[in-house]
């Protein structure tokens, strides 16, 4: 059984038009796929309706084999945002990775528990004291993976993740959410780190869904790409 099913969605903000529409897909357990579109092609405005914030204005969203209620939070659905001081609030970093276990309301040793495991999976062990503002780019990017790891989730959905980090930083990335057993969808301008991490992309534009397949087929079809606003990777170019 797929982990999310999507059934001719469509999206958009209330009283304004659809970003999306016709969506139809599906993404199983472990799944890593990659979200690419120009601006304003819907990737924030779909995750934001994936997560229930924003309520579906056409078809069906079904989690894990439920129907996704707008409104109601699910911890087995976790949501990293671009910009990571958006997400990050607390005045230590351990305060903010365990905020979320708190909320669900577990037990204090679980959630201690919790937060170390998340903390150790995120290579930020030791930093425990240290204020979120004083991260870097780098540990700020990874504090907020490890505060959605800290509820368990079984899907992750992460929005330009590899955003203002150097090459270093970047490679720490996706050698990190590689690890990860998760199911994630990746939204990204950047087609080499998605294409070093998800198997899968799909293409939003024009308020639909243009391509869904392997990303080496869909970021390498120079064509496809061009009449979406998109550059084929240097990789994929070279060849």
């Amino acid at each position: 059984m797929s982990l999310l099913a999507l059934q001719d969605l469509g999206i958009g903000w209330p009283d304004g038009p659809r970003v999306l529409d016709g969506l139809t897909l599906s993404v199983v357990h472990g799944e890593r796929v990659g979200l690419v579109g120009p601006n304003g092609a819907g990737k924030s405005t779909l995750f934001q309706t994936l997560a229930a914030t924003l309520p579906a204005r056409a078809g069906q969203i079904h989690f894990d084999g439920a129907p996704v209620q707008a409104g109601r939070f699910s911890p087995n659905l976790a949501m990293v945002f671009q910009n990571a001081d958006d997400q990050l609030f607390c005045p230590t970093l351990a305060e903010d990775v365990a905020y979320g276990a708190r909320n669900l309301g577990l037990p204090a040793p679980e959630v201690a528990a919790r937060t170390d495991q998340a903390l150790d999976a995120c290579e930020l062990t030791g930093l425990e004291d240290r204020p979120v503002h004083k991260l870097s780019g780098g540990e700020k990017r990874r504090a907020c993976i490890a505060g959605a790891l800290v509820m368990r989730p079984a899907l992750m959905l992460l929005d330009e993740p590899s955003a203002a980090l150097d090459l270093r930083q970047r490679r720490n990335l996706i050698d990190l959410l590689r690890g990860l057993p998760q199911a994630m969808i990746v939204a990204s301008h950047d087609m080499e780190f998605l294409l070093d991490l998800c198997p899968r992309v799909l293409l939003i534009d024009d308020g639909r869904l243009c391509a869904d397949g392997p990303a080496r087929d869909i970021l390498g079809d120079a064509a496809l790409m061009a009449r979406h606003g998109q550059e084929v990777p240097a990789s994929l170019a070279a060849r």
